[in-house]
């Protein structure tokens, strides 16, 4: 048998011209990066947006997923869970317990 290339799925070649991609990091003064993470947020935007806005690159429209995240190691969960009186295996009540902690923040703040 022959094997034949069969072109990829254009879905696929988007994300393999993606995986070429070289993620640059920038050492700046902690004032100019709060001001590009400002400006993004003003705009509704990614800071990694804003940068390609600024150096006058395209940016292509992604899907947002309104979200915020955070890293919880099992120390974490387990530090929570004592606050909240939980197991710190019942990592779906504390992320629900968290979220209202975030809520009320907000509330608060407000």
């Amino acid at each position: 048998m022959s094997k034949t290339k069969h072109p990829l799925p254009e879905q696929w070649q988007q994300n393999q011209k993606a995986a070429k991609a070289t993620q640059v990091a920038f050492d700046l003064d902690e004032q100019f990066q709060y001001s590009i993470r400002k400006a993004a947020l003003d705009s509704g935007v990614s800071p990694s947006d804003q940068i390609r806005t600024i150096l006058g690159l395209s940016v292509t429209k992604r899907p947002k997923r309104p979200r915020l995240t955070v890293s919880l190691s099992q120390a974490d969960y387990e530090q929570l869970a004592e606050k909240y009186s939980l197991s710190a295996t019942d990592q779906l009540e504390i992320k629900k317990r968290v979220l209202d902690d975030l809520v009320h923040f907000v509330v608060e703040s407000e």
